[in-house]
Formats: C-alpha cells, structure tokens, sequence
C-alpha cells in the first residue's frame, strides 16, 4: 500500500482553514497513488487549543468540520485526521483526543489517546478522559496499530520509571498489526529529534513492524513543531523523512526497501530555523501586526533579533530602532546602523537623552539625598521601552523583545524597559548560543550580516559610563552551563558545582538570583521555546515563597540558639 504522510501547519482555532489543509493534500495524495493519508494530532484544530476546548460554540464547529471532513473527502483514499470528540458518557472529562480513519465516504474508526501528559508544557488532563484500550485499525486488508503521539512513548527499555502503568504500543502489538501509525503534536527543542528517532527504532525492532510518525509542523504562540515525519521499517532504520520546519507530503509504499539518508540539521542550524519559523507563524498567524520592530542597542542580542525577523518576514516588514542615551558608545550607534544597512531594513535614530533629562528633573525632589543607582539607570531602559511600545500602537508593529535566557534567569533585565514586547524571541537562548548563532548567519550568508564588532565587544548594557556585564554577573562561559544544570536539568548546588568546577557559593548565589526573580519572567512576553525547558508555561514555579537552600539541620541549629538568646 502506498501511504502518504501530510506534514501540516494548522493554525490553532482555525477549523476552516484547517479543513482546506486537510481537503488538499488528502486530494494531492489521491492523485499520487495513495490509498492512505496521515495527518497530525488535532489537526483539525491545531495544537493546543487549550480552553478553546472549553467553549461549547467551538466543540459545535468541530462537529460540524468532521461532518464536512467526512462528506467532502475523496472517499477513494483513507483519510486519518486528529480531533477533540465528545465523551458522551455519563462520567470523565467531557472530550477525548482521538484520531479518526475517514473512507468510503464515512468513518471508519475512531481511536482515542490514552497516554495524557500533564508535564513541562502538556496539560491534556485538563481536558481529555484517557481512552479504552486501543484495538487495530483495518483498511484495506493492512491492520494499523493506531494511537496518538504520548501513547508511543512509554516504552523506553532504557527509563529509569515510567509515567504510565499501560503501554499502548505494547497492546496494540500483542493483538497483532502490521504498521504502526502515530499522529502527534510534538514540540521542537534541541536533541528532540534524536531522541523521536531512539524510540521508533526501538519499537521497530522489538516488534519487527514499520512505524509511521506524522508530526505537526509550525509554530502556535510560544510552541514550535518541526515536523520531522518519518517511516521507519522494521528493521528500525528510516525509510522515508520529511524535511523538518516546512509543510510537506512525503509517500511511502509497504512493498519498498528503499532507504531515506537521515537529513538531521545540526544544532545551531535547527535553533535558527525553529527561531525563523517562531517569528514567522506568530506575526502570519495573527491578524494584528503589519511589520515586526525591534530596539537596536549595538549589542549582540537586538542585532540577532532583528536579523532572524528579516529572515522570517522579509526585510521590508522589519523596522529597526536606535535610541541612544549619554551612555551609549558611538561605536553602539553605528554598529546599529550598519545592521540595519545589512539587513535591509528601515531604521530610524531616536535620542532619548531629553525624555531621560525630564524623568530626571520629575524625580529630583523625591530621590533627593540619596545615591544615583539602578533606578536611574532602569529610566534609561523604560523610556526606551515606553518609545517603542509608542510606535509599536501607533502603526500596529509587533515590538520583539530581546532579553536571552542567560539575563532572564537572573533578572538582569528591566521590566517595563527591555522586557517589553509581543513576542521573546530569545527567551530560551543562552547567551553563548546568541553567539553561535549569530556567527552561523554570517557564514550562511558569506558575508558579514551582524558587524563583527557587535559580536566581539564586551557585552554591555550601557546604562552607566563603562558598564560591562561581567559587573554584575560571571562571564557566560560560566553562568550559562550552570544555568542548564539548574533550570532545564534540575540539578542543585553540590551537583553543579562538581560538574562544572565552579565555585559552590557562586552556584548559590546564581541559583538564589535565578529563584528571586521568577517575578520578573512572569511578566516578559511569550517567549519561543526551543529547549526541553523553558521560561513560561513548562516550568511552573511560585513567585511568593521561602525556599532556602541551607541544610535543614542548620536552619533548625540556627532557630534553637536564637532561642536560647532569646531565653
């Protein structure tokens, strides 16, 4: 049998939009000698309509979209969609997560997810009952081990535990299939894709049976999807990909032993492309924004931003702005300027110094006897802020914010200045990554496209007369691998420090930074998530709290003998 695999970028809520997607390509697969169309997880309504599903006007549209679906696709070719379907029992959730098998001008099947996550950016729980025990799915004389994304991914021989007592995979195997087939929604981060790989093979090879995987590509607000569609045989290798980031309908045949060359990009290639996609579907997928905007400061942060939307939207929908106060370097300006110049995008100079100088005067009478500080300093920021966020209402700019992951986990960054935007672009690269990649689009591009003195100069946010990062904060090559350890890998202090070399203190000291100012990230725009963790909604901390990291025997020491004093 020749399947096709219908790699999509649906827009979330967008049913008929989606629908025309769908309608497409299951005719292009048609037309090409398919009997069998796979599509994404929720494809029907993009991924994740989170409270969406809450509405009932929206669950009433879906219905009438798979009562669409099913009249008006070609029922020559078995058509196998994702969507939300009412649970018409009396108790659970109220919906499933189901894939449906359209053909002959019905439905065939409906198999529902069993396998809900609730973890690091996944909250299914909350809206979907976990399906019966699956059973496979026969088309035309081929029995497919149907079931949807998490429910491949409880079988890691290699896991230390699993999050689930059922295996789907397992179930459907010992009932006897010949494909396995996995629609799925599964977002982009670095190291994902060989990971996806891992466990196919695995199952592949344990069960003897070829796995089709039809992932999601696109971006959805802070979520990034690669695609990254693939059959392998049973023999584990890959018989057929698609390429990752962009739509595609790639087609297998069942009798072939023909192989595919694994095209995996390499690390810092696949960040720049999952940041290019972010920006792209987050400015074409709202009906908002004519042109993108960003604050160019001269430093290495604003000048990647600005560079990966030109490359999203096109130079012409990209605005560049240089708003120097008395701090700000001549060489900051110019290398600004020349940005701009190299990207091709509009720039505009906008002095701040009279706003600054006005804030200054309101302010001398309460600040009066005190010693200049961050809050002078943080005006600097904030009436850069409060200028871009004009131009950003006046001509329906979506303003991109700059901040990295290095200076958002220790809040060195100034809410209501540079935290300001639509859209943190970003918020999930560590500040030695802002440098790789700002090295890999000049190289791709053969030609200096940032100013080779913005990517060498000491890093700094001007904002007082010679001010360096490295005053505030150790030098990136420090911080950044102690960060991961921390936020994306859980490890505490004593681990840390034995795995980097660095001093325990310092590690305390960046750790307490990184926990004080969750405050300040709760207040940042969306940012694209492009690790396994990131800022937002996949890592969930309090913001009111007293976590400290003495050892409870010391805090217990240090309360007794302040009682005995006391005494």
């Amino acid at each position: 049998m020749k399947i096709a695999l219908a790699q999509t970028n649906p827009t979330v809520g967008d049913l008929a939009g989606n629908c025309r997607q769908i309608l497409d390509a299951a005719r292009r697969a048609l037309a090409a000698g398919a009997e069998l169309v796979v599509f994404c997880e929720l494809c029907v309504t993009g991924y994740p309509p989170q409270d969406l599903l809450d509405n009932p006007t929206f669950m009433d549209e879906v219905e009438r979209a798979l009562a669409l679906l099913e009249s008006e696709l070609p029922p020559q070719i078995g058509t196998i969609v994702g969507a939300p379907v009412r649970n018409r029992a009396a108790v659970g959730k109220r919906l499933f997560n189901t894939a449906i098998l359209f053909g002959d001008g019905r439905r065939v099947a409906t198999v529902q997810k069993r396998l809900l996550p609730t973890y690091n950016v996944f909250d299914e729980y909350r809206y979907f009952e976990p399906g019966p025990p699956q059973q496979p799915v026969a088309w035309r004389g081929l029995k497919l081990g149907l079931h949807v994304c998490e429910d491949m991914w409880n079988n890691e021989d290699s896991a230390p535990y699993h999050l689930y007592a059922a295996d789907p995979v397992a179930d459907l195997a010992a009932q006897g299939v010949d494909v396995f087939v996995n629609l799925s929604a599964s977002p982009f981060s670095v190291d994902k894709r060989e990971e996806r790989t891992d466990v196919i093979a695995a199952i592949c090879r344990t069960y003897g049976k070829p796995f089709v995987f039809v992932n999601q590509v696109g971006a959805n607000t802070e979520l990034v999807f690669d695609g990254d569609s693939r059959v392998h045989g049973a023999d584990g290798t890959m018989r057929v990909c698609a390429p990752s980031f962009e739509e595609a309908l790639v087609f297998w045949d069942t009798d072939s032993d023909a192989r595919c060359t694994d095209p995996g990009r390499e690390r810092t290639e696949s960040l720049y492309q999952a940041l290019v996609l972010g920006i792209r579907d987050y400015v074409q997928k709202s009906p908002f924004f004519t042109k993108a905007l960003v604050g160019l400061s001269g430093g290495i942060d604003s000048a990647l931003t600005a560079a990966l939307a030109a490359e999203a939207l096109g130079p012409d929908r990209v605005v560049g702005v240089t708003m120097p106060s008395r701090y700000s370097s001549e060489g900051s300006v110019a290398d600004s300027r020349q940005l701009a110049a190299n990207l091709g995008i509009a720039f505009h100079h906008v002095p701040i110094t009279p706003a600054v100088a006005a804030f200054d005067g309101m302010l001398a009478g309460l600040f009066s006897g005190t010693a200049p500080g961050v809050a002078e300093e943080n005006v600097q920021s904030r009436v850069r802020g409060v200028t871009l966020m004009a131009l950003s209402n006046k001509f329906g700019y979506l303003l991109l914010s700059t901040g990295n992951k290095s200076e958002l986990a220790v809040g060195y960054c100034t809410l209501y200045g540079d935290t300001n935007g639509g859209l943190a672009v970003l918020s999930d690269v560590f500040k030695t990554d802002v440098y790789r990649l700002a090295r890999y689009i000049n190289q791709k591009a053969a030609r200096e496209i940032i100013p080779e003195s913005t990517i060498t100069k000491p890093p700094s946010a001007e904002l007082r007369p010679d001010q360096k990062d490295e005053d505030s904060l150790p030098p990136y090559s420090v911080l950044d691998p102690i960060l991961k350890l921390y936020v994306e890998e859980h490890q505490e202090v004593d681990a840390i420090a034995r795995q980097t070399g660095a001093d325990a203190e310092l590690v305390r000291e960046l750790l307490d930074k990184v926990d004080r100012n969750e405050y300040k990230r709760r207040q940042v725009p969306p940012g694209l998530r492009v690790t396994q963790k990131a800022f937002g909604t996949g890592r969930r901390l309090p913001i009111v709290m007293k976590w400290h990291r003495e050892p409870l025997a010391q805090a217990v020491a240090e309360a007794r003998a302040e009682g005995v004093e006391a005494g």
